[in-house]
């Protein structure tokens, strides 16, 4: 691959360079590309800077499962609403978590109803909420990828060093590799290559990608946040195409390594084991989540609240939720407006799936950002 001279130029400058490339290289496959980002962080910032628009028409930036809150599975949503109405509970989240509906409510209704939900910053948050409420059983929520798993299992840690038995976490975390695994072997969508997250590749490095990339011969690259890199990452995904390449490559060298961050890796490997995951719209994936090690099920809502118990007793999603497309979204399988309820019956302001809900969901950052660009274009 002949690297481009990017040296000395203003952003501007180099965007319009990395875009010359990438159309000469389009030209010279011939063929549409479809490359998806598994980031919800790209999949703001993709809008955000109109870089859909400003890419040739056949190269298609799909947006993948990149949103810890959107790939939450409909009955772990529904569980923690029960467990919020669990006597003496007081359950404590990140603020995304309080707005996703549940099959019937959402856990802001829930504390409206009288529950004592409550928004943490950081499990550290969490944790204070346990010190000063010792009479009180506190749960801890744990939702996201391996980007906050290591504080996750850090609080933990820190839990057992203070003796605190009232604070207790479920966990559901899930991990990105396993995932894109899914993605690939589903026949939902045909994709050509993966622009992989930036902050999860910060935690476990480029070296986790290795061997899902050689198995499938998919090409991938570790990208940044700002709009160059993600432009650059595409220009790379396209060339390892053109040259019949499958590799793991890292645009975001100055953040992420190939070995990752051996202390977080450490961290979660001594407080959590992989296990078996639900993602929304895709289903169960092995070895995709992460729970509590068996030595801390003292610790573990899971355990020590008989949540197979209150699972069993779920009732289904209604029709609504049903009709929602948040599932086919995450997989690439469509764009958000082809979602019957996007903009009509989902919107920010009542969001009916968990796409709608998040800072990072895909229906959320097509909406704010290409919304009226695809309406204006219709006309």
């Amino acid at each position: 691959m002949k690297e481009l001279d990017l040296s000395g130029l203003s952003d501007r400058q180099l965007a319009g360079r990395i875009l010359e490339s990438i159309r000469s290289r389009l030209e010279r496959l011939q063929r549409p590309i479809r490359l998806m980002e598994v980031c919800g962080t790209h999949t703001v910032n993709i809008s955000r800077h109109g870089l859909r628009q400003l890419l040739p028409p056949h190269l298609h930036l799909l947006s993948g499962p990149g949103c810890p809150v959107c790939v939450t599975d409909q009955k772990d949503i529904d569980l923690i609403m029960e467990l919020a109405r669990e006597r003496d509970v007081i359950v404590t989240t990140y603020g995304d978590m309080m707005r996703v509906p549940g099959s019937r409510t959402t856990l802001q209704e829930e504390k409206a109803a009288g529950c004592d939900v409550r928004v943490v910053y950081s499990p550290l948050d969490a944790l204070a909420v346990a010190r000063e409420n010792p009479q009180r059983k506190v749960i801890f929520y744990a939702v996201g990828f391996e980007t906050t798993a290591p504080m996750a299992a850090a609080s933990l840690e820190l839990a057992v060093k203070q003796g605190l038995r009232n604070f207790f976490m479920l966990s559901v975390h899930k991990t990105v590799p396993p995932a894109l695994e899914a993605l690939l072997t589903a026949r939902d969508v045909a994709l050509d290559g993966f622009i992989l997250p930036g902050h999860v590749s910060t935690v476990i490095g480029a070296a986790a990608y290795e061997p899902l990339v050689r198995k499938y011969r998919v090409p991938s690259v570790i990208a940044g946040f700002e709009p160059v890199d993600v432009l650059r990452a595409v220009d790379m995904l396209l060339a390892q195409l053109e040259e019949g390449r499958a590799e793991v490559e890292i645009e975001y060298e100055r953040v992420v390594t190939r070995e990752g961050n051996r202390a977080a890796q450490e961290v979660i490997a001594e407080y959590f084991v992989p296990c078996d995951s639900v993602w929304r719209g895709i289903g169960k994936i092995p070895g995709s989540g992460l729970e509590l090690q068996p030595r801390w099920a003292e610790y573990n809502a899971r355990v020590q609240f008989a949540v197979e118990d209150l699972l069993a007793r779920l009732p289904e999603p209604p029709p609504l939720t049903k009709a929602c497309s948040c599932g086919e979204v995450l997989k690439g399988a469509k764009l958000p407006p082809e979602c019957p309820l996007f903009g009509r019956v989902c919107t920010p302001a009542a969001p009916v799936g968990p796409c709608m809900v998040s800072s990072e969901g895909s229906c959320a950052a097509y909406y704010r950002y290409e919304r009226r660009e695809r309406e204006v274009a219709a006309r």
